[in-house]
């Protein structure tokens, strides 16, 4: 089927008379053809006039012409719709995606990086009290007693932090605050061993060494925040 539609190229609308289509076709002609304007010549145009006054002069032609332009019609329509409640059922599904999205950070935050945060801070910031404390005579048993209870709760805390570190999975939009979240765990878990011989030995680089990993655990800590905000 021609991608012209005959009808729009005479200039009348589908239900036209065979008179109407006649008058156009005649008035079309005069203006086309060369020997009545010779400013206006477009043989092009005109082969789709007589063509289109062919089909649609004779009952049977335009009839069967009519059937084929309902088909492409329905089919054209069809395709729309078809389009249309594909991109609709994209939409809903890029908004399910995203509302899932949203969901699992939600749950992330709540349950993983809020908890192992609280935990994470306490642990961090009560060494240099403990420090502190120990240094009013390191050598003191209770003082000695103290220190280990007090690492031992740290590791409790911490083995608690990391069973909930990896309960869920971190969403991708918070990867980097997860790497400085494990990093931190890890600089925290080697701080305590090292601060754990300073009892066995009394050597003072034992704490030394300890306190340097918290401060790097520090660091990763504030890293992972800012990742957050």
């Amino acid at each position: 089927m021609s991608d012209f539609n005959h009808y729009d190229t005479l200039k009348v609308s589908n239900n036209a008379s065979l008179a109407e289509i006649k008058q156009a076709y005649r008035r079309l002609v005069k203006i086309f053809h060369p020997d009545s304007n010779q400013e206006i010549t477009d043989n092009e145009q005109i082969i789709r006039v007589n063509a289109a006054y062919e089909v649609l002069s004779d009952s049977k032609s335009r009839f069967n012409y009519d059937e084929k332009l309902r088909h492409s019609q329905q089919q054209f329509h069809q395709v729309r719709q078809k389009r249309a409640e594909s991109a609709q059922q994209h939409h809903k599904a890029t908004r399910k995606t995203r509302k899932d999205v949203d969901e699992n950070v939600e749950e992330w935050l709540r349950l993983v990086y809020k908890p192992v945060n609280r935990i994470l801070s306490t642990i961090l910031n009560s060494l240099e009290s403990q420090i502190d404390e120990l240094a009013a005579d390191p050598f003191d048993d209770d003082l000695l007693d103290e220190f280990q209870d007090y690492l031992a709760s740290c590791r409790e805390d911490l083995r608690d932090a990391q069973i909930k570190f990896r309960s869920l999975p971190n969403p991708t939009s918070f990867a980097a605050a997860a790497a400085h979240i494990y990093y931190c765990m890890s600089q925290v878990a080697d701080g305590i061993e090292e601060l754990a011989y300073f009892p066995l030995s009394y050597d003072d680089r034992y704490l030394h060494t300890g306190q340097e990993l918290f401060r790097i655990a520090k660091r990763l800590y504030r890293e992972a925040q800012e990742s957050v905000t």
